[in-house]
């Protein structure tokens, strides 16, 4: 027992003298002992060398990644076309002041001012909708989400502030409380809380500038804290719909357009064979022919042009002319075959939001892509690659595309909004689709075939001379090239384009 005694008691007297030294060494540093990640040496911040950017955010080779301007390269096996050379050198300077002037005026009525990104700061006592507030120009909307949550008690002083509207509330209170109803800026001030969501709650905002997209970033304040959010206003567009008839069948539809140049005998073998699979469809036919043969098949709009008016021009005149939903283009060299389905083309464009499908000619498929690249004072760039964007959802044969081959079907409205310029009278096709980037949502499809009539070699002399002189029309002359380089430099203000 003496034992077990004497040990407790050293037991005792060993806790209190470390528990004592302990207390000494925390009195000789009262700083804890930092943990092993406060003793590492803070990280260096840094940047990707910028010279990595074109490997790591590149797309077909072309860099899209925010930078000071878009250039177009030259490069091995790549094309490439610099618009402002095509321009005669004294008269540039002339032209970029015009094609200047032109270009604010397009923004104006075309480009609705940046939206500024609006980032929602933390631990805020403010509520406001970040996304989605929309009404149409000169009219009133209520505010949702607006509020303000604090636990303290507190004089509220809350303003609203917009450029493009003004602000007012259903809530029935004095001008004391609230100031500014009817005006860009008001004002809510209370002592109660309850009282000054309610007003916010019930808060409209009036559209007072008249514009068809614009958007309006509403300041909403209280003392140190603040918040933007964005308020689109927006005009609808009037749907423009085409009735398709009770029977709601291929010829209520779709109409064929095409044009025709001292080629009769081919426009005439195409007429037969779209007949054959399609006796019941429309057919508009621009011609521009210096002597013009009248059309004997049925169910043909014959439309006469100026000699040698053009190709754009003509693929105008046909497509005003249509009245149903889609129309399908082909050239009067194509011919229809058993694979001429102009119904499974239907098929996708009801099925998709595609404006313009294309199909395949004589077997061989054809897709491209058209890269938008945004430039400086000097313009901007345009790429041209072969290929697909990728492939459309519920039509395996068929893929997104910048442009497609010459036998394609669209919406007719679409098209129409976006023309084929007339100043392109000998051949031009992709300047169609560049027109058009920015409003046309096209696709391909592989498993739909028109025919292409075979090269003959006619014997009857009036033949013999058309072809000759088709021939000299269809040639594409180093005057047609600098005119169509310097239309781009103008009229789509591109500087350059490249193809590969």
């Amino acid at each position: 027992m003496k034992l077990k005694s004497l040990a407790v008691l050293l037991m005792v007297g060993l806790s209190i003298g470390l528990f004592m030294n302990r207390k000494i060494l925390l009195s000789q540093n009262d700083e804890p002992s930092p943990s092993p990640a406060e003793t590492l040496p803070p990280p260096t911040l840094k940047l990707l060398p910028e010279e990595t950017y074109p490997s790591k955010f590149s797309y077909s080779g072309i860099r899209m990644f925010p930078k000071n301007s878009c250039k177009c390269e030259d490069q091995q096996g790549l094309h490439v076309d610099r618009f402002q050379n095509a321009v005669q050198p004294d008269q540039l300077e002339s032209v970029k002041q015009r094609r200047k002037k032109e270009y604010e005026h397009f923004k104006k009525r075309y480009r609705s001012s940046p939206r500024e990104v609006l980032i929602a700061q933390p631990n805020s006592p403010l509520s406001y909708p970040v996304h989605g507030v929309e009404l149409v120009p000169l009219s009133t909307i209520l505010l949702p989400g607006l509020g303000v949550h604090v636990e303290k008690k507190q004089l509220f002083q809350v303003t609203l502030t917009a450029s493009r509207g003004a602000f007012n509330t259903l809530a029935d209170v004095s001008d004391d409380v609230v100031h500014g109803r009817g005006e860009k800026e008001m004002t809510i001030s209370s002592p109660h809380q309850k009282l000054v969501n309610f007003i916010l709650q019930h808060t409209t905002y009036t559209s007072t500038v008249y514009h068809i997209d614009a958007v309006d970033t509403v300041s909403f304040r209280m003392g140190p804290y603040a918040a933007r959010f964005p308020v689109l206003i927006r005009q609808p567009r009037l749907p423009w719909l085409h009735d398709p008839g009770a029977e709601r069948n291929i010829n209520s539809l779709v109409t064929i357009v095409t044009k025709t140049f001292l080629r009769y005998q081919k426009l005439n073998n195409l007429l037969k064979s779209i007949h054959k699979y399609y006796p019941n469809i429309t057919i508009i036919v621009a011609d521009d022919n210096d002597q013009p043969e009248k059309i004997q098949e049925p169910n043909v709009e014959q439309y006469f042009m100026p000699f040698a008016k053009g190709w754009f021009a003509g693929r105008n005149l046909a497509v005003s002319q249509v009245t149903t939903k889609y129309f399908l283009w082909v050239d009067d060299d194509f011919i229809f075959n058993e694979k001429t389905k102009l119904e499974q083309l239907v098929d996708v464009l009801e099925s998709t939001n595609l404006d313009l499908v294309g199909g395949n000619v004589d077997g061989n498929f054809f897709s491209f892509r058209l890269l938008y690249e945004e430039g400086d004072e000097d313009g901007d760039c345009v790429h041209w690659r072969g290929g697909s964007y990728g492939p459309i959802e519920g039509f395996p044969n068929c893929v997104l595309s910048g442009g497609v081959v010459n036998f394609f079907m669209a919406h007719t409205v679409r098209v129409q909004s976006v023309g084929f310029d007339p100043k392109l009278a000998r051949v031009a096709h992709t300047e169609f689709f560049i027109d058009g980037m920015g409003s046309l949502i096209i696709g391909s499809c592989k498993d739909v075939t028109v025919g292409h009539q075979r090269r003959d070699d006619p014997v009857d002399p009036s033949r013999v001379e058309n072809m000759k002189r088709y021939g000299g029309f269809r040639a594409n002359t180093g005057d047609q090239v600098s005119f169509k380089l310097q239309l781009h430099y103008f009229k789509n203000r591109l500087k350059c384009y490249t193809k590969k």
